[in-house]
């Protein structure tokens, strides 16, 4: 298939593709049976959505979306546990993990609870001195003083830590990859056990959380009792799901959508305390979870406290709130800093090693663990490969690796355990945490790019595609126009934002704009006229390019977004790319 406008190689050294003929005719076909505009059938037609479809697409709801709980084993089990300790006052600890995913799911246990008139224990792991998961210290003193311990976003591969809990039971809540046997627990639900169908494999462990309660509510309704609210924690499994990368289809979509219905009403206090501290001015968008709040919610378990982030999720306090978020977003710039230090040696390595592998890794001497998955996630990102990071200490290095659509990186990191090249690893499709040998490093590395490439990592040559959904003339990039196309949101894994070609325009105006960010303005010559944002442009060719245009003419390349600051609300490109016309 030819390249997009003829573009072989843009100013960011992409291949531009554009629909398919098929895709095109559907899209057409969409737009005259449903009166769509054509941009906003392009995306349907890209998701296959049809036109009888289109309309329940665009409204998505939980009613028609969200699955039975009894689909997942041990689900009954669970949520009759969970009431008995409610109705027995009994005393409930919550072993969550120190990420976005854990924290968010350890708050709506901790919400539900209270709401049920509980209270419980919340005991996140550091980091550093005990790792990811359940621990045998930590488990066996949990059970000494409660009754029951859920683990959330964690659990399934702690066999030992499982063990330790003498005299409480314990039930886990996760979605990470299971092995061939399971923990001792009482109950262990995740849709990606190994003996479950995997139709729930995308949702994230917030997600079974959330199924979990609504078990235990209709559960509690038959026996005449009045649950909480479970609507109104939505923006916790909203934040969770965008946070943790998990695809953006199905039901994950409807929850994001509510979810964030329910955060634009700013009624939880430690959401509304980290927007106002991230100085978010709009109701926030599913970029904003991802990129704006998610990352200020982990910065307690990368760089500072383990706990914080799910405090502040959970409190009830606004001052407590604010207190926690400023705390919070000290942190983020600490981390921030850290990062880039560590970004820039682990680019450095991974260039030397080669980027054209179907793995890119690096590893090196103190690297921070809280800030190594997302170095991988920015190698991931610039190579479009899958990339691990691991950071050495003593005789062990810890890491973590992010994957590309279409290929398992947990999956293979589990197998590398099982073969005994890592000390313990696990995760899922697009994120995994492993532990290494020093002395089994490169072997390990090489065998886990061998598994990788079976799986299709690295195997494309030639320029990495930027695909396009169609072309956008500037005089249809109106707001209204953006507005129809959010509706066919939220973006994000696994649904990203449609990307359009505008083609021909002349610059006009261009400035920088803070740390390395362009801003500019272009036209067609003919009265149409678009707005642009490219963020980071003077990290790269982009901003040094264009902004150095001499008058030529370029095609542009983005997402066409809503710009809302200072009560004004207008259409605007999310410039990603451009080339030469």
């Amino acid at each position: 298939m030819s390249a997009f406008l003829d573009i072989e190689e843009s100013l960011t050294g992409r291949r531009w593709s554009g629909p398919t003929e098929a895709e095109d005719r559907h899209a057409e076909a969409l737009a005259q049976k449903t009166g769509l505009p054509p941009a906003l059938a392009a995306v349907l037609a890209r998701r296959g959505v049809a036109a009888e479809e289109s309309e329940a697409f665009l409204a998505p709801t939980l009613r028609a979306l969200l699955p039975d709980p009894l689909a997942l084993r041990d689900m009954g089990v669970a949520a009759d546990r969970l009431l008995a300790a409610v109705a027995g006052r009994e005393r409930i600890a919550i072993f969550a993990d120190y990420d976005v995913d854990g924290g968010a799911s350890a708050a709506l246990l901790l919400t539900w609870l209270h709401e049920a008139g509980r209270e419980a224990t919340l005991y996140i792991p550091d980091r550093i001195d005990e790792g990811y998961g359940p621990n045998a210290p930590a488990m066996r003193a949990l059970a000494r003083d409660h009754d029951l311990i859920v683990c959330v976003d964690c659990g399934t591969l702690s066999f030992e830590a499982i063990a330790a809990a003498e005299g409480a039971d314990v039930v886990v809540v996760d979605h990470h990859l299971g092995g061939e046997t399971l923990p001792p627990a009482l109950a262990v639900v995740n849709p990606n056990r190994q003996d479950e169908a995997g139709d729930l494999g995308h949702l994230c462990a917030a997600a079974v959380v959330f199924l979990l309660l609504v078990e235990a509510n209709r559960r509690g309704r038959a026996q005449g009792l009045c649950g909480p609210d479970l609507m109104a924690m939505l923006d916790l499994v909203a934040l969770a799901t965008v946070a943790d990368v998990a695809p953006l289809t199905g039901v994950n979509r409807a929850l994001v959508r509510q979810g964030l219905t329910v955060m634009a009403r700013r009624e939880r206090p430690g959401l509304v305390a980290l927007a106002d501290s991230a100085r978010l001015t709009s109701a926030p968008a599913a970029y904003h979870l991802g990129f704006v709040l998610g990352p200020r919610v982990n910065a307690g378990g990368r760089v500072g406290r383990a706990d914080l982030g799910a405090r502040l999720l959970a409190t009830r306090d606004a001052s407590e709130a604010a207190a926690l978020a400023e705390r919070l977003e000290a942190l983020n710039a600490e981390r921030r800093e850290i990062e880039a230090a560590v970004r820039d040696a682990a680019l450095t390595q991974a260039e030397a090693r080669g980027l054209d592998a179907p793995l890119v890794w690096a590893a090196d001497e103190g690297w921070h663990p809280g800030v190594v998955g997302i170095v991988a996630s920015r190698l991931k990102e610039a190579t479009g490969r899958p990339a691990v990071v691991i950071g050495l200490e003593g005789a062990e290095g810890k890491g973590s690796g992010r994957s590309v659509a279409g290929v398992d990186l947990g999956a293979a990191v589990q197998r590398l355990a099982a073969e005994g090249l890592l000390i313990k690893g696990g995760g899922h499709r697009m994120a995994a945490g492993l532990t290494v040998a020093r002395d089994r490093l490169d072997e390990a590395m090489a065998r886990l790019g061998a598994l990788l490439a079976r799986q299709g990592a690295g195997a494309e040559a030639g320029p990495r595609e930027l695909r396009h959904e169609g072309l956008l003339m500037p005089g249809a990039a109106t707001l209204e126009l953006a507005e129809r196309i959010e509706a066919a949101g939220p973006f994000g894994a696994g649904a990203p934002a449609p990307r359009y070609a505008i083609p021909d325009m002349g610059i006009r105006a261009v400035r920088r704009i803070g740390a390395g960010h362009l801003r500019l303005t272009a036209d067609d010559g003919m009265g149409g006229r678009i707005e642009a944002v490219a963020f980071g442009a003077f990290d790269g060719p982009l901003g040094p390019a264009l902004e150095a245009h001499s008058g030529l003419r370029f095609h542009l390349s983005g997402r066409l977004e809503i710009n809302d600051w200072g009560g004004r609300r207008r259409a605007q490109l999310r410039l990603e790319d451009a080339a030469r016309a």
